[in-house]
């Protein structure tokens, strides 16, 4: 089967996942982690991607970015595949390849799914059963987002800065979301979208996807994946988007 295009649309962030090959450790040392983080911070810098959020797993990765340009993320992926692989082979003295095939990637809309994403990337410790809280584990963007820590890798995105008129706003209001439930069927619309490298969004902007030539969903069936789970996914996501706005409206609570 061919492979599909690279997604870009303008001022549109992305969910991207890349995993090590045969779902093997990427990181055995923290100084593994500290290196991964140096040469992300570059990459990114050098290609124009602004990342909102991360979470960095043993043997996988989660960044949700919104690139400048259509080369911006490619070749930001393919810098800090090639500084990163070259480091842990030799540092290993091992050879071959790393990662499982190309990154994955979806485009993600804004104001339905952003947040929606953020949350599923920053909750992967406590799916995991690594933490009980995503606060505990220090190789994520929740930190950062949610308690103000320093972070040179995290970008705030527009919609993350209107939860509050203040950073201690914003943070407190963004904390909340993680009180609400994640439904099943959002936590499934995400991945699916990911992993099959459809658009994560409506019909409206699926077919805008489609307009820069890329197809964005598969061929309707039965599945969960098919058009009505996908309205039963966007409902979830516009209830945590409406949340948000609710909260932000009522301004900061004491937590």
């Amino acid at each position: 089967m061919a492979r599909l295009p690279r997604y870009f649309v303008p001022d549109t962030p992305q969910h991207v996942i890349q995993r090590g090959n045969n779902r093997q450790a990427i990181f055995v040392t923290p100084a593994d982690l500290a290196f991964f983080v140096d040469c992300l911070l570059y990459a990114a810098r050098s290609h124009g991607v602004a990342i909102h959020a991360y979470v960095f797993m043993t043997n996988h990765i989660h960044l949700l970015a919104t690139p400048d340009a259509a080369a911006s993320l490619p070749l930001a992926m393919q810098s800090l595949g090639r500084v990163y692989v070259r480091y842990f082979n030799s540092s290993r003295e091992r050879s071959g390849t790393l990662w499982d095939g190309r990154y994955r990637a979806t485009v993600v809309e804004t104001d339905r799914y952003l947040l929606a994403c953020m949350r599923y990337i920053e909750l992967n410790p406590v799916r995991a059963g690594i933490v009980e809280r995503p606060e505990r584990y220090p190789w994520s963007s929740h930190r950062a987002n949610g308690f103000g820590a320093p972070d040179p890798l995290v970008t705030a995105h527009p919609n993350y800065r209107v939860l509050g008129s203040s950073p201690a706003a914003r943070r407190l209001n963004y904390l909340a979301l993680f009180d609400q439930p994640v439904a099943d069927v959002e936590t499934h619309a995400i991945r699916d979208a990911t992993q099959n490298a459809w658009a994560l969004g409506d019909a409206m902007f699926r077919r805008r996807v489609e307009q820069f030539g890329r197809r964005a969903e598969r061929a309707r069936s039965r599945r969960l994946s098919s058009p009505a789970a996908a309205s039963i996914a966007a409902k979830s996501a516009d209830a945590l988007t409406s949340f948000a706005v609710a909260v932000a409206a009522r301004g900061p609570t004491n937590r």
